[in-house]
């Protein structure tokens, strides 16, 4: 499976944007569908955004949309996922997914992630 390293988290103010970046260190991302997920301190990994391996089609939590963006540039074997007016509830730490398969089109079974990334903290103070 392929190797995913994420990048971008850091300590914002309540209203600020972030950007993470998911790569893939020793292979491609290509033909894989890809998704963010993230886990808030004490709760369960929980689904933020997933896109389909062409690129056409992405699918958001409630939570987060219309303030986060999930691309994917296979070129640069690279998924993003830009987040604007980020609150404080926002605050955990981000994980990119490469799906060996989807599950009825479902990204929140994770049954079919054929790799994890090792996660980057995102902080929302208010």
């Amino acid at each position: 499976q392929v190797q995913l390293v994420e990048s971008g988290g850091g300590l914002v103010q309540a209203g600020d944007s972030l950007r993470l970046s998911c790569a893939a260190s020793d292979g491609t991302l290509r033909g894989y569908p890809m998704a963010w997920f993230r886990q808030a301190p004490g709760k369960e990994r929980s689904f933020v955004a997933g896109i389909t391996y062409t690129g056409d089609r992405t699918n958001y939590a409630d939570s987060v949309k219309g303030r986060f963006t999930i691309s994917r540039d296979d070129a640069e074997n690279t998924v993003y996922l830009q987040m604007n007016s980020l609150k404080p509830e926002d605050t955990a730490v981000y994980y990119c997914a490469a799906y060996r398969f989807l599950i009825g089109s479902s990204y929140s079974d994770v049954r079919g992630v054929g790799s994890w990334g090792q996660g980057t903290q995102v902080t929302v103070s208010s």
